[in-house]
């Protein structure tokens, strides 16, 4: 919510911005910027953010959580966009992301064994369908769904150290799918497109210990991740 909150308040100073440098957004006869800019077939942009991503976890046997402390990563990404029809576009958002979690085990005394810091390295494929509104004057709602498949760069999933020796590991490869909203706001020379996006993750990515017994993994029945996205896209 906090983030949700952040990114309100940038697109509150942004609207503010524009409207103090003259560029009429909300008037009753605004002037309309880049009116032809979006009737084009293809065209690219690019896009910087933040994230905040979770790890679902579902259990095979009822017992305490493993809790997971959440932190404020990075996004940096491109896009290109082709128009499928006039309220329609489809678009690959390609981008690397940088993430952290840390996890605090049940069960154990000795804080070695009760953390595990997981450092993530995304690099991010989305293809996604934008779904846009009317425009108004010079803003235009919009909602994005699709799916993406995920490469983790930094897993630890090539060693065969596991939690014994303070690896916490996870599959390279996952599949997401995504769903959001945003705004697109036409200022005189470029486009400005601030959204909130959901990732939900799939499949399990959890590599287990080599134990079977092993007091880290082995009540694990699925871990998945989850995360909010943030990106201020320029087109």
């Amino acid at each position: 919510m906090r983030k949700i909150a952040t990114f309100l308040l940038l697109i509150t100073l942004s609207l503010k911005g524009m409207a103090q440098s003259g560029t009429n957004i909300f008037g009753k006869d605004p002037i309309i910027h880049l009116e032809n800019f979006q009737k084009q077939r293809l065209y690219f942009g690019y896009y910087l953010g933040f994230n905040s991503f979770d790890f679902k976890i579902d259990y095979k046997n009822v017992g305490p959580d493993i809790q997971t402390q959440k932190t404020t990563g990075f996004n940096v990404g491109v896009v290109a966009d082709v128009k499928l029809q006039e309220y329609i576009n489809l678009r690959f958002e390609p981008g690397l992301y940088y993430a952290k979690r840390n996890l605090s085990f049940p069960g154990f005394t000795n804080q070695i064994d009760i953390q595990r810091e997981v450092n993530s390295t995304y690099i991010h494929f989305p293809l996604l369908l934008k779904f846009s509104s009317m425009r108004t004057g010079n803003i235009r709602p919009f909602l994005v769904g699709g799916v993406s498949t995920t490469l983790n760069l930094s897993g630890n999933s090539k060693t065969k150290d596991d939690n014994y020796e303070q690896k916490f590991r996870v599959k390279p490869w996952t599949t997401n799918y995504e769903l959001g909203f945003g705004i697109d706001i036409f200022s005189e020379y470029f486009i400005f497109s601030p959204s909130v996006r959901g990732v939900f993750g799939l499949k399990d990515e959890l590599i287990r210990d080599n134990d079977p017994n092993s007091p880290w993994t082995s009540n694990i029945e699925s871990l998945k991740s989850r995360a909010i996205l943030i990106n201020f896209t320029f087109h």
